[in-house]
């Protein structure tokens, strides 16, 4: 990399609470030359709070491949520039996947700094095994959809999916019909804000209770692995496992 080369900056912002901004974050979004928002109307707001005036541009899921070659020609030209999304981290089910690539390919350093992201308080509020857990994101909303729920509903990792309020009573239907009602899970909402809430309970009972209790705001669902086919497997490894022995000598 040469050394007049910018640095990409993948910025993560509240998902709810305005406090959990980091104040490297604010420094870094004060410091850089411009700001690629996934919406310059919602990140204005947060920009005002913390009385950052940097440029900001629009980087979304609409326009990368459009500005993908602007924005790297700048970084190479030597200027700094941050990525955000709306709330959360870059990338992780938001743009900025394509641009860290393109930045790799062309030998410009990026710096993710840690920060807000919904899924990782959502599955230790869920309680469920979170030591191996697979992060799915959305779950395709027709093509693919049902295989993608198979392979979850197989899988022995605890899952997390996020989905809007208004497709929750679907996407519990459908993990009912994948995995079975009684498999553990936990539904939060909003989390960081207000009048966060995380609901546990079998995935029979969930649907029940947001049936009675239409949900409000960004869900994310944490779903048990399959633990029919761990326990098989454990089973099964204890089955041909030596068993241990003593010597005893007289």
């Amino acid at each position: 990399m040469g050394e007049a080369n910018g640095k990409l900056y993948v910025v993560p912002t509240p998902v709810g609470n305005l406090n959990d901004m980091a104040p490297r974050a604010i420094e870094t979004l004060r410091s850089v030359s411009l700001i690629l928002a996934e919406d310059t109307r919602t990140s204005a707001t947060l920009m005002r709070h913390f009385g950052i005036t940097t440029p900001m541009a629009s980087h979304h899921k609409y326009n990368e491949h459009e500005t993908l070659s602007k924005v790297t020609e700048s970084l190479l030209a030597g200027q700094d520039i941050a990525l955000v999304s709306d709330a959360g981290t870059p990338g992780i089910s938001d743009p900025g996947f394509m641009l860290v690539r393109e930045c790799r390919l062309r030998g410009i350093e990026v710096e993710t700094l840690p920060g807000p992201t919904a899924f990782v308080p959502a599955l230790v509020n869920s309680g469920l095994p979170c030591e191996r857990f697979c992060f799915e994101g959305f779950l395709p909303p027709k093509k693919g959809r049902a295989t993608r729920l198979a392979e979850l509903a197989a899988d022995e990792r605890t899952f997390i999916i996020y989905e809007s309020p208004l497709r929750l009573i679907k996407t519990l239907g459908d993990l009912i019909e994948a995995c079975g009602a009684d498999r553990d899970a936990s539904v939060s909402r909003e989390i960081s804000k207000l009048h966060n809430s995380t609901h546990n309970g079998t995935l029979g009972e969930l649907h029940d209770f947001f049936l009675q209790n239409n949900p409000r705001g960004e869900i994310v669902i944490v779903v048990s692995g399959n633990r029919v086919r761990s326990e098989h497997k454990k089973v099964h490894q204890n089955k041909y496992r030596p068993s241990a022995t003593t010597d005893e000598t007289t």
